[in-house]
Order: C-alpha cells, then sequence, then structure tokens
C-alpha cells in the first residue's frame, strides 16, 4: 500500500473533509471509521477516529453516526450518549451490542 499523502495543511484540510463526508451521514443509519476514510481517500480509519476526537463539545457533527467495522461503538469516553443518540435516531443493537451494518449502513 503506498504512503497516506496528505495535502499541505493536512490536519486541518483533512478534519474538514471527515467532518463534511460525516455530515452526509442521514439520521437513522451508520457509517464506519474505514468507509469514511475509503470515501475519502488519503486517511486512513484512525485518522478518521481522531478527527471526531477532536470535534469540541457541542459540535453538530453527528459523530455518534460512526461506528467500527463489526457495527460496535468503539470503546471510549461517551460511548453510552452515543448509544442512547442511536437509538433515539431508531437504530437497534444487538445481544452482542452490535447494529446490522447490511441494515443500517450507509451508504447501503
Amino acid at each position: 500500500m503506498p504512503p497516506v499523502r496528505h495535502p499541505p495543511d493536512s490536519a486541518s484540510s483533512l478534519y474538514q473533509r471527515i467532518y463534511a463526508e460525516v455530515r452526509r451521514i442521514p439520521r437513522g443509519r451508520v457509517s464506519t471509521y474505514g468507509g469514511i476514510a475509503r470515501r475519502l481517500g488519503g486517511c486512513g480509519p484512525r485518522q478518521v477516529g481522531y478527527a471526531l476526537a477532536a470535534l469540541p463539545v457541542g459540535s453538530r457533527v453527528p459523530w455518534h453516526r460512526v461506528v467500527n467495522h463489526k457495527g460496535e461503538i468503539s470503546l471510549r469516553e461517551g460511548s453510552a450518549r452515543q448509544r442512547q443518540r442511536l437509538e433515539a435516531e431508531g437504530l437497534r443493537f444487538n445481544a452482542r451490542g452490535r447494529i446490522n451494518l447490511s441494515e443500517a449502513g450507509w451508504p447501503a
């Protein structure tokens, strides 16, 4: 795999691109860190996670609509709040704490 290249002001420019992509996820749907990274190109799933973790409190970016590749909430501070927000949007978790990505994943 070739090395990841970023535009000159990479952190700020990349984060803004990530936030714009996350804003596209419709209510009641989720995407994965890897899915966002693939759609944008030039970054990886961890960079998507870092960008979302850098959001200020009260941000209007729907960070809660991004889950890991298994459909799970990644363990970190705020996971209970993320689950509450997703359930309020009609998403359901199975007994293993996963969202069915084939049903709720975006894009389909």
